[in-house]
């Protein structure tokens, strides 16, 4: 574990003398507040930057597994590889792209804006022929392999920096939460938006099967050509239209993100003369206690999200049976979501962010549990939809949340040490990434070795009870495996307290204009 870590429950507040402290207690002078302080507007749009990579994660998310079986008819095998090695890649860009980041100067639009900018051109030609079919066959796994991989790459390279963002809006906790509850909000009807573009267009177009599921492979071949070439024609191409709409979408929220955001130095971190290098920042943050107990949580509950997300498209097709539904299922578990993040940001300010996590994830549960014991039900469904929704408003919530919390600790216990920012946004992203790829393989290969049926109207009974496991079961061990986890998590509401009244203190006194260098430097020692 980490070194010290047994300091983790004292007070940083505790170590710091009575001048100081009453410094951090004293209110915060007119013109440092209004600093601090964020305008709605850029709160919006600060939020709006939040909704491509939700869109486009939802429609890959929810669609690009039944895309590539039934749609693009790549094999189960090849479409595993694909949903693997294209997480895995994403996961593995993180750091990397975290790492270029933490080399990259200050610049007029700051550190973080250039890379927004820049990947978002890119980022939306590659999204875009994801979801072409290509005329030739032979090569089709290692097309969508390439544009995969290319797509997830320069995502990455807009969202590890968004999200590191965060603590450069404003330096002040209250104002971070605010504005990450508004970014949530406006996520999470992303995925509504995304769901709804996707879904709906997708919807309209009769995606063609085969009823005998048992059918040999010519005899499926011939009944594609004969009867079904143009309605499989208009399916790929209504994924096309979905893909357009989406890429417009990236473009506005990109420009509204770039035009209403503006950075901000921390005070103290102006006066460093050097950045650390990113291997010795690599080792600090990995051995924070708080940051790996806060991943490790996530991790577990994270992944149990994604199980469902993978394979809810094929769940509610052929295990429920609602081949026409799945996509307002999806609305209704989005709406939902959307409706409720107000709700637990009221709820985590109120009562604390752990409750809220135990609270609001451990709520999926009894749903889950429902979907495995009752029989196919729309009504019944549209119901656990709704109420899952919210559930999914707090596993969207409570991440971002948090992490903030665990970055102004270790800015307290290493107050010389800044430009981790992205190193810890982009591990956090990296392990649940690599986790989900992970998931998302071996549900897809598991559902080749019990017998998956390419595009037929019905899937034998194995394939049927695996999803049904795949999304029910699995996700439940998984949630409450995370929440065992963070009993473990040190930062409480007490200890937020404390180390917000540490680290005034610490920006007052660097920031102040009769702060000498020997007195910022006394300042770092103490703490």
């Amino acid at each position: 574990m980490a070194k010290g870590e047994g300091a983790e429950s004292g007070s940083a507040a505790g170590l710091l003398p009575t001048g100081i402290l009453q410094a951090g207690e004293r209110p915060v002078q007119k013109e440092s507040k209004k600093k601090n302080q964020l305008s709605i507007c850029n709160k919006l749009c600060y939020a709006v930057g939040g909704a491509p990579y939700q869109v486009t994660g939802c429609a890959l998310g929810f669609f690009l597994q039944i895309y590539l079986l039934d749609v693009a008819q790549v094999d189960p095998f090849s479409a595993s590889i694909i949903l693997f090695v294209g997480r895995a890649w994403d996961a593995i860009t993180d750091p990397l792209v975290g790492f270029c980041i933490s080399k990259s100067p200050w610049t007029r639009l700051g550190r973080l804006m250039p890379w927004i900018i820049f990947s978002t051109p890119l980022a939306i030609i590659a999204y875009f022929l994801i979801w072409f079919v290509p005329d030739f066959q032979q090569g089709q796994t290692l097309w969508y392999l390439l544009f995969y991989c290319l797509f997830e790459t320069l995502v990455t390279c807009f969202h590890v920096p968004y999200s590191a963002l965060t603590m450069f809006i404003s330096t002040e906790q209250s104002e971070r939460d605010s504005a990450t509850a508004y970014r949530m909000t406006v996520e999470v009807l992303g995925t509504v938006l995304g769901t709804a573009i996707q879904g709906q267009i997708v919807g309209q177009a009769h995606t063609p099967c085969v009823q005998d599921a048992n059918a040999s492979t010519v005899a499926l071949e011939g009944a594609n050509r004969t009867q079904s070439a143009t309605s499989l024609r208009e399916t790929q191409n209504a994924y096309l239209l979905a893909a357009g709409v989406i890429a417009s979408i990236y473009v506005i929220c990109a420009v509204i993100l770039t035009l209403g955001v503006r950075e901000q130095r921390e005070p103290y971190e102006t006066q460093q003369a050097k950045p650390m290098p990113f291997f010795r920042g690599i080792r600090l943050v990995m051995s924070h206690g708080p940051y790996i107990k806060l991943i490790a949580g996530f991790l577990f509950t994270s992944l149990a999200f994604m199980l469902v997300e993978g394979n809810f498209a094929l769940f509610c097709t052929y295990t429920l049976g609602f081949r026409n539904e799945f996509q307002n299922l999806l609305l209704a578990i989005m709406f939902s979501a959307t409706v409720t993040i107000p709700i637990w940001q009221w709820f985590l300010t109120r009562f604390g962010k752990k409750m809220a996590v135990y609270i609001g994830i451990s709520s999926a549960v009894p749903f889950l549990i429902l979907v495995a014991l009752m029989e196919s039900n729309l009504i019944v469904t549209y119901v656990v939809a709704v109420a899952a929704g919210i559930s999914v408003a707090a596993a969207f919530l409570l991440p971002w949340s948090m992490l903030p919390d665990v970055i102004d600790d270790f800015h307290l216990k290493q107050p010389h040490i800044h430009g981790t920012e992205p190193i810890f946004f982009s591990f956090y992203v990296f392990f649940t990434k690599f986790a989900s790829g992970v998931s998302l393989g071996i549900s897809t290969l598991s559902l080749d070795f019990t017998g998956y049926q390419t595009r037929g109207c019905s899937q034998p009974a194995p394939v049927k009870f695996t999803l049904k496991m795949l999304v029910t079961m699995a996700p439940i061990v998984l949630i409450l495996i995370g929440l065992l986890l963070f009993k473990l998590y040190p930062i409480d509401e007490e200890k937020r307290r404390q180390n917000k009244k540490a680290l005034q203190a610490l920006r007052e006194e660097a920031s102040s204009s009769g702060c000498s260098d020997t007195d910022s430097t006394e300042l770092a020692r103490i703490l």
